[in-house]
């Protein structure tokens, strides 16, 4: 059978989502199965899309195909390039707070993040009145891909821009008819894929954040992998029913900061029908200009709840995106836990909202992100 290889890996793939190490109830296996066929999505997506003659702007992650705690703020696109050819990227800048570019050394694995050969967002663009932009990129080494973010602070009123890649000198032309060779070969390539997608982000969470102190976060620091202009603060959290991991953090002057919940397959929680994440625009500041972020299972009944949707263990990210500097100890987070029952006390504006005024922000972000996905 032509598809047996792919068959073969999605068995082993269902393998290693049920042996995870922080599988402990269904919860956990049932959200790793979500996982599972979100990632063969993501396998088959991949492998179609590896046309380096003919490329198009792939969209690597969403909220069917999620990896890498997958920032909810952010559409990640993607394309492959040739070591011999050279690209043309057009588009139409959107209102969005960021949109950056970065080549990367090839793909990750469960062993190496790849290296960064170029980086840069669109303030290193020449913009048009109307916002279109032209951009030429390569040669590039073997093995290299275009990423692309673009990157949300206020989901409902700001609008994405539009992309297009193309292999200059090829416009007019068309790619080979399919073919049963190739068809082999990408499910072959998608079944690789798959694999990889699950060991690496396992073993990149074991090694980024595992390690670290629990309910604590890290301060500001770049990025791994990631832009020069981008920084953030990484932990993870265990709390018991009656918890609560207060997150207090400076309302920073970055045209992008957010912070995020992620569950143990390494992925955002739901963002669209829970407040999972949230970024400064989103958020309420208090008057001293700081933001104070409560991560509990129970309702707080404040503005800045984020939910842990019935995940006792879990990630926190916080990013700081557009900077124009580095950022220092000052600028990152305090961590306090403490009891629910306490947090009138312990905050020191607390401010509750009620239960319509949360419904009503919960509605908001459903209706936005639609708008965004469509967008």
């Amino acid at each position: 059978m032509l598809t047996k290889p792919f068959a073969d890996a999605i068995r082993t793939a269902e393998q290693i989502i049920t042996s995870a190490p922080h599988v402990s109830g269904e919860l956990d296996l049932a959200e790793g199965y979500d996982y599972l066929a979100g990632s063969i999505r993501g396998a088959l997506q991949m492998a179609w899309a590896y046309e380096k003659d003919h490329p198009y702007f792939v969209r690597s992650t969403g909220p069917y195909t999620k990896m890498g705690l997958d920032n909810p703020d952010t559409l990640y696109f993607h394309a492959w390039l040739r070591d011999d050819a050279e690209y043309v990227v057009t588009g139409v800048r959107g209102s969005t707070v960021d949109l950056s570019f970065q080549i990367l050394d090839g793909d990750y694995s469960p062993v190496d993040v790849p290296g960064s050969l170029a980086a840069f967002d669109d303030r290193e663009l020449e913009i048009g009145p109307d916002g279109a932009f032209t951009l030429r990129i390569g040669p590039a080494p073997k093995g290299a891909m275009l990423v692309v973010r673009e990157v949300f602070s206020d989901w409902a009123a700001e609008r994405p821009g539009m992309l297009r890649i193309e292999r200059a000198g090829l416009a007019g032309s068309a790619p080979p008819p399919a073919s049963i060779d190739r068809a082999t070969k990408r499910y072959g390539v998608a079944g690789k894929i798959l694999i990889s997608r699950l060991r690496t982000f396992l073993a990149f969470a074991e090694r980024f954040y595992l390690g670290l102190p629990v309910n604590t976060l890290t301060p500001p620091r770049s990025t791994p992998g990631g832009l020069s202009t981008q920084f953030s603060s990484a932990g993870h959290y265990d709390l018991a029913e009656d918890q609560a991991m207060v997150v207090t953090v400076p309302a920073s002057d970055a045209p992008y900061q957010g912070i995020q919940l992620g569950s143990m397959w390494y992925v955002s929680l739901d963002y669209v029908n829970h407040q999972t994440s949230l970024t400064r625009d989103q958020a309420v500041a208090d008057p001293d200009g700081m933001l104070r972020f409560v991560i509990s299972e129970r309702n707080p009944g404040v503005a800045n709840w984020l939910e842990r949707t019935g995940h006792r263990r879990g990630y926190v990210q916080l990013r700081w995106q557009r900077l124009s500097r580095e950022l220092t100890v000052e600028d990152g987070p305090r961590v306090d836990v403490v009891a629910v029952d306490d947090l009138p006390k312990q905050l020191p504006y607390y401010t509750p909202i009620s239960d319509e005024e949360w419904r009503q922000r919960i509605a908001a972000r459903q209706a936005a992100t639609a708008a965004r996905m469509l967008g």
